[in-house]
């Protein structure tokens, strides 16, 4: 039998690193045609080196870029004729306390997390609508429980969610698929290039990566939601106890999650 997703043409948006490389890598195998984009064009010109035999399309574009997504959209469908999945999985996080924060920062994080994925669907959506395919959000905890010195991740994510509701509400009747994921922490860069209180880059990670889901494992994840055509999927056995304790029990929630981030008055995680 076929694997699910041989012949289907699925865009990947930010696949040059962690979860959106993995996504790209287990496609790749399991014989699907794969459309992807970054930012930074050497990083895409190594993936499709290690594929020169493989219907892999790659395109240097800022999602929070409304014509970079116009343009890489267009340049899917021109090579691969149409799309079946759209996975908007594109993403930068942020680090800093609001009374340090430069609200550019607040920006920048929403138009990359929530705008690149409004802007990739919206050119995307007739051929959706055309293969009655699947709309896929890469969203995060932190979409169902705001976290400190996260307030413009928290906030974007949340954003996320609530439009992907919508237009799944939308779109019921027509068959195409609307979704979202929300992955634990996992092993990636996001944390390391996570913008400052001045919008530059961390550099480093405040969390234990080697304690974390593997991108490999949060790309077979999703994979297997998209499959089974869930309606979304919390990854981790914490992320399901913050969602359940932060929906019933949400003073206690604010208490947890405080002491996780702070030590001593200060912001360590």
């Amino acid at each position: 039998m076929a694997d699910f997703f041989h012949k289907k043409v699925v865009v990947v948006t930010g696949g040059s690193d962690g979860i959106g490389r993995a996504l790209v890598d287990a496609l790749l195998a399991r014989g699907a045609s794969v459309a992807t984009c970054g930012r930074q064009h050497d990083k895409l010109y190594d993936l499709q080196a290690r594929y020169p035999s493989h219907p892999l399309h790659v395109h240097v574009a800022d999602v929070s870029n409304e014509n970079d997504c116009r343009n890489f959209i267009q340049s899917t469908l021109k090579v691969f004729g149409g799309i079946d999945i759209l996975i908007n999985n594109a993403g930068i996080s942020m680090r800093a306390l609001l009374k340090d924060l430069n609200t550019e920062v607040l920006h920048r994080v929403m138009n990359v997390n929530f705008f690149g994925a409004v802007y990739c669907t919206r050119y995307a959506l007739d051929s959706l609508l055309e293969r009655k395919g699947t709309i896929v959000g890469v969203s995060s905890i932190a979409g169902y429980r705001g976290l400190p010195g996260r307030s413009g991740y928290s906030a974007s994510k949340f954003a996320l969610q609530g439009w992907l509701e919508a237009i799944r509400t939308e779109l019921l009747a027509s068959e195409v698929h609307v979704m979202w994921v929300c992955p634990g922490f996992t092993t990636s860069n996001i944390r390391n290039v996570a913008l400052n209180e001045e919008g530059a880059p961390h550099g480093e990670s405040p969390m234990d990566e080697s304690k974390m889901m593997s991108a490999e494992e949060c790309a077979a994840q999703i994979l297997s939601a998209i499959k089974n055509r869930e309606r979304t999927r919390v990854m981790t056995f914490t992320g399901k106890r913050t969602v359940w304790m932060n929906k019933f029990f949400p003073g206690w929630a604010d208490r947890l999650v405080q002491k996780f981030f702070f030590k001593d008055g200060k912001l360590v995680k």
